[in-house]
Parts: C-alpha cells; sequence; structure tokens
C-alpha cells in the first residue's frame, strides 16, 4: 500500500496535544476534525455464514455533520421511519406477510401496519405451541423488520437508493473500506483475525488521508473514529486503536487520528447507519455481483488520481472485480 505525501507533525508538537483535552481547547477547536464512521457486513468469523467480511467507514468534515444527518432524517421522514434505525440487510429482506394483504399497496401506512401486526401475532402464536425454537428465530426476524413492514418492497428499494445517492453527492465525504476474502485469508499467517486486519487498514488509509490534507492546507487536520457499538469487538478495537498510538500500524504512524473510537448505538445516530449502507453494498456486489448500490456507493472511496486507494478487496490476484482494477492501478 502507497503512502500520499505529507509529513506527519513533530514528536514534540504531538506530545503537547492530549486527545482527552482535544476538542476543549479553543485554539484546537478552530482546527479541522473529520468524523470517521464506522459499520460492518458479513461476519468476521471462518468460515462464518458469509463468505465476505467488510469493513466500511465514511468519513465528513465535522462542520458538515448538521448537513449530512439532515439530508438522512429528511429522507426518513418521507417513509415515516424518523425514530427508526436503517438497517439495509432488513430492509431489503422479502416481507412474504405482505403478499397475503390484499391490495396491500392501496392501502394506508397505519392500515398495513394494522394488518401485518396481526398475521404477525397470528404466526407466532401458533409456533410458540408446535415449534419453540422455530418460535424464538420467527420473533427475532419479526423484531428486526417491524420498523419497515408498511413500507412495500418497491417503496423499501427506493428508500435505499435514495439514501445511497445522497451519500454519493457529498463530494466532500471519503469512503474507506476493507472488504476480506475469508476464503483467502489465513488468520496463523496473518497472526490477527479478520476484523482485526480490517481495522488496521481503516486506520492507516484514514490517517493517511488526514495526513495528505494536512499537507495541501498547511495546517493540522485530525480525524476521530466513531463505531457502531458491537460489544463482542468493542473492547479488542480499543485496545488495537491504543497501540497503534504508541507504535502505528503496519503501514504507519498514527498522528492525525485522535483518541480510541467512541463505539455509540447505531439506532440513534444516522450517519453509523450511512456506514452500514456502504458496507452493505460493497458485499452484495462482492458476494452477489449486485451492482446497482455498489456504482452509487463506490463514487465516494478516496482517490488519488484515478486509484481508489481507500478501498481494498483482500482476495486472490486473479480478480477482476471494479475495486481490484481501481485499486490496483499505478499512482502516477
Amino acid at each position: 500500500m502507497k503512502m500520499r505525501l505529507g509529513e506527519s507533525p513533530s514528536v514534540s508538537r504531538r506530545a503537547s496535544l492530549s486527545p482527552v483535552a482535544f476538542l476543549h481547547k479553543p485554539s484546537i477547536q478552530r482546527r479541522k476534525l473529520h468524523l470517521c464512521y464506522i459499520d460492518e457486513s458479513g461476519t468476521p468469523e471462518i468460515p462464518g455464514t458469509t463468505s465476505h467480511y467488510i469493513l466500511a467507514a465514511l468519513s465528513i468534515p465535522i462542520r458538515r455533520w448538521k448537513e449530512c444527518s439532515n439530508d438522512v432524517e429528511s429522507i426518513k421522514r418521507i417513509y415515516a421511519l424518523e425514530s427508526s434505525e436503517i438497517h439495509v440487510a432488513w430492509v431489503l429482506r422479502n416481507y412474504l406477510e405482505q403478499m397475503s394483504v390484499n391490495e396491500f399497496d392501496k392501502l394506508s401506512f397505519d392500515a398495513r401496519r394494522k394488518e401485518i401486526s396481526i398475521l404477525r401475532e397470528a404466526a407466532l402464536s401458533k409456533l410458540q405451541k408446535s415449534n419453540r425454537k422455530l418460535y424464538i428465530r420467527t420473533k427475532k426476524y419479526y423484531g428486526h423488520t417491524e420498523a419497515y413492514v408498511h413500507l412495500s418492497r418497491d417503496q423499501r428499494r427506493k428508500l435505499i437508493l435514495d439514501l445511497a445517492n445522497c451519500v454519493s453527492k457529498w463530494k466532500f465525504a471519503r469512503l474507506f473500506a476493507e472488504c476480506i476474502d475469508k476464503s483467502h485469508f489465513d488468520p496463523v499467517l496473518a497472526r490477527k483475525s479478520p476484523d482485526e486486519q480490517a481495522l488496521e487498514q481503516i486506520v492507516s488509509r484514514f490517517e493517511n488521508y488526514l495526513r495528505n490534507i494536512s499537507s495541501v492546507h498547511s495546517e493540522l487536520v485530525y480525524g476521530l473514529l466513531i463505531h457502531d457499538n458491537n460489544q463482542a469487538v468493542s473492547k479488542r478495537h480499543t485496545e488495537l486503536m491504543k497501540k497503534f498510538h504508541v507504535s502505528g500500524t503496519l503501514w504507519t504512524t498514527v498522528n492525525h487520528i485522535i483518541e480510541t473510537p467512541l463505539f455509540v448505538d447505531s439506532q440513534l445516530t444516522s450517519m453509523v447507519q450511512t456506514a452500514d449502507l456502504c458496507a452493505y453494498a460493497l458485499r452484495r456486489y462482492l458476494e452477489n455481483k449486485e451492482e446497482e448500490l455498489f456504482d452509487i456507493i463506490f463514487r465516494r472511496a478516496d482517490r488519488a488520481g484515478d486509484v481508489a486507494v481507500g478501498v481494498r478487496h483482500f482476495t486472490d490476484d486473479s480478480c477482476q472485480c471494479r475495486i481490484c482494477a481501481e485499486h490496483r492501478k499505478p499512482i502516477e
């Protein structure tokens, strides 16, 4: 992985910038800060239930935060999802109950919800008496999809496309992602798990991006990682980030990313939901050759000229996917 131009701050200068005090010093508050929202798609376990594990991060300047959040919330409001989390994998599932409702498309949102609720309650009541394991799985599935049952499949698909197009128009945003084909990943050889490698790659590329724009603007630019709160990885990723601050990653020292990742509830943070959208689009492209969402989201990949330096597909060297084709171009 080639680093782009940009000088690191001196050790003495870095030492004077305590991460904890960073957001409280007026002199530092005026400097530029980029928020980098992180989420995953697929399972990091090998073999797990997916062939790929994706860790995606979407970075925006802090001064654009309110604008971006309002953009996302405005779209959610159109679909009566103001207080709901957008989890793309659940949004785009087939809801078979909708096919059982007569003239579903002609009903109001409230009427749709009522009809689906009746059908689901009846199904759960029946399963509770006959198949306890299936009852538990079905109840969990209903919980994940309950927020979206008032939307037809076409409306749910348009919701996701609207969000993707919105993100693609944020020309100030940058997408970073590590897409790991687990059939080519050896945790013994790598001496790390897929999710640990993915985080190291994200940190390295985000750090190089911040270093590059610091050089271009002749001022220090910092970044903060904001991660979906996954209890299985939060402690491990926090410890990894502490290590990176001390000794760097395999690829770079870390001078521009402050603190350890902030772990937040994605249900309450629309911007983390955009990272989920990016991760989903990348995985569905690599696993299922689904190009529509990918084509929209991939426009925001961090680039050096024509080279998509921000997104990598960890796989066999013979791979001809667009990520590999655009990541492997020589940087002139």
